[in-house]
């Protein structure tokens, strides 16, 4: 086991490191030059060179790269912005909390929905229920998250006014109007529930094909000629092995969906990580972009980490491979 944790994390090492330097990389060949936005409009040849020399952006690729990653490794910092002057760590540490809150209540939404539409069309194949849920499944994988925000938005938000179209309320603080567990679950239902379509139409179709699959195994058989009920065969015997790769996707699929949420954030006007990274590609801002980079990579990284290791506890055979 230590063995296989020395090898996961030797290799989640070098995926940072490479996903970072091609991101630098990327940087480093675009045309625009960022001191250009930090000397001003009216600056002059000899203010922008100033301005490049302050930012560090005269220097050679390979320079600002090893300073970037000397502040990030040995002292936690990434740096300030090129547009405003603030920490980076900050502006992260702002966004993370919102699109943690979307990624992770949405995860909670498509579970919802998944489990038991995926468990009871496997168990009542080609009925009304089954045929019903695989046309979900069609819509869901199909529709893009944006057009499916924008029908929420406009029916239950704008329509029937049920809930908020924009805004994000905090989840600690109630001191003030828009602030505390309720407001911020409230403010959160339609981009939970828009982001939960896409996952939940995809487990829907895996959870369905693995109850099928399990109920078919021999061992599930056997358990039905003893006489056992059906009720603890299901639970004991089809779930239980017909959750485990479900288990290990939701991993993934948790640290995945962060690069998905940008197009939840754009529809509802939420200040979160996706928000974040437009607006500092909009403007050029390099530092900004690569701490979302390095944010959303880590996190990537650690729920991977988190699920082989999960997955290795479970079934021993997979430290070997």
């Amino acid at each position: 086991m230590v063995r296989y944790l020395a090898r996961r994390v030797i290799w989640a090492a070098v995926l940072f490191i490479a996903v970072t330097l091609v991101a630098y990389v990327l940087f480093f060949l675009i045309p625009n030059d960022p001191a250009k936005l930090v000397a001003g409009k009216a600056a002059t040849d000899a203010d922008v060179k100033r301005a490049a020399h302050f930012l560090g952006t005269d220097r050679p690729f390979y320079v600002q790269y090893a300073k970037f990653l000397d502040r990030l490794v040995i002292h936690q910092n990434l740096g300030f912005s090129f547009a405003n002057r603030q920490s980076v760590n900050s502006i992260v540490g702002n966004a993370a909390p919102v699109t943690a809150s979307l990624v992770f209540g949405g995860a909670i939404f498509w579970m919802l929905l998944a489990l038991p539409i995926g468990i009871l069309s496997a168990l009542r194949p080609r009925s009304l229920l089954d045929r019903a849920s695989m046309t979900f499944v069609l819509i869901g994988i199909s529709a893009h998250p944006i057009w499916i925000g924008l029908i929420f938005a406009y029916f239950f938000g704008f329509k029937l006014g049920w809930t908020p179209i924009t805004g994000y309320c905090d989840f600690i603080n109630p001191s003030t109007d828009c602030g505390g567990p309720v407001q911020w679950a409230y403010h959160l239902v339609l981009p939970w529930a828009t982001f939960a379509i896409l996952f939940a139409a995809l487990y829907v179709r895996m959870i369905r094909a693995n109850v099928l699959d399990t109920m078919n195994e021999d061992y599930v058989r056997t358990a039905r000629s003893k006489g056992a009920p059906e009720h603890l065969v299901l639970r004991s015997h089809i779930l239980r092995n017909a959750m485990l790769p479900v288990v290990t996707m939701l991993g993934m699929d948790i640290s995945l969906a962060l690069g998905g949420a940008v197009f939840t954030e754009t529809v509802y006007s939420l200040p979160g990580l996706g928000k974040t990274a437009i607006f500092g590609l909009n403007n050029n801002d390099i530092p900004t972009v690569e701490g979302v980079i390095v944010f959303a990579t880590l996190a990537i990284i650690v729920f991977n980490l988190v699920v082989d290791l999960l997955y290795a506890w479970i079934d021993p055979r997979i430290r070997l491979t």
